[in-house]
């Protein structure tokens, strides 16, 4: 195990207010999930000052295709089960290196609107990934974000600081609580990138509902890469339907 710390230069992120997410549960599910990763190596990098863990699986492929960062859902950690774990250990086989985050949790029972505040202490901590990424000697990086991850994106992108990314994959986009409708339509219209919008067809109603507006701005934003999948039957989670998230992406992916 080795612990790396990036130190970041930019001024966006040089007066960074006080982290109001759990550091307590985080530094919890750093330790439980430190103990069961067996394959990849747990880094640890510095974002706003605070340390944060990632899990980091280099490929063993001859055919090196570049770096994917991946980003969990609300609430969990960089080897959850679902949706981070599966394309964590199976992009590798495919000729892509993984950085899973952890991105910035609060309570068990926190939902959507409890998060929004949150958001922009994600943006210091993907810095810090691509930083290292590209250390590493990666100059294709590819963004992989599930659920409240995306919105953390997208605010990130609101923000201005969007850079480095060879393209974007937003799993379960647009996903909220109920009763806890997003302020406003994600700005994916401002993404020149490679887009891939994926959800399953079992999918939380709001995520379904807002795939033909997620589609149209898309569009809008003109890439010819760009690309919407529905995959049958998966759920939010991807529940049983790992290979076939596995599958979209990377075979997205392959064509970029």
């Amino acid at each position: 195990m080795r612990f790396i710390t990036v130190i970041l230069l930019s001024v966006l992120f040089a007066a960074q207010p006080v982290l109001a997410s759990d550091l307590v549960r985080e530094k919890r599910l750093a330790e439980q999930t430190e103990e069961l990763i067996f394959d990849g190596e747990v880094v640890y990098l510095e974002g706003a000052g605070h340390e944060f863990m990632n899990v980091y699986t280099e490929t063993e492929e001859d055919e090196v295709k570049g770096a994917v960062i991946i980003l969990h859902g609300r609430g969990y950690h960089p080897d959850w089960k679902r949706v981070a774990k599966p394309l964590r250990l199976g992009l590798p086989e495919k000729g892509w290196t993984t950085l899973s985050m952890q991105m910035p949790v609060l309570d068990k029972q926190a939902k959507y609107y409890d998060y929004v505040p949150i958001f922009p202490e994600a943006f210091p901590r993907i810095e810090a990934g691509i930083d290292f990424l590209k250390e590493e000697g990666y100059k294709k990086i590819i963004l992989i974000a599930h659920s409240c991850s995306v919105h953390m994106v997208m605010a990130w992108l609101d923000a201005k600081a969007f850079r480095d990314i060879e393209a974007f994959v937003g799993i379960g986009m647009g996903a909220t609580d109920y009763q806890q409708p997003m302020a406003k339509p994600l700005p994916l219209d401002q993404l020149s990138i490679p887009v891939l919008d994926v959800y399953g067809s079992a999918e939380y109603p709001a995520v379904v509902h807002g795939a033909a507006q997620r589609l149209g701005l898309i569009k809008q934003a003109g890439n010819k890469k760009s690309r919407q999948i529905m995959v049958p039957e998966a759920d939010h989670y991807f529940t049983d339907q790992d290979e076939a998230l596995l599958e979209e992406v990377s075979k997205w992916m392959q064509g970029l």
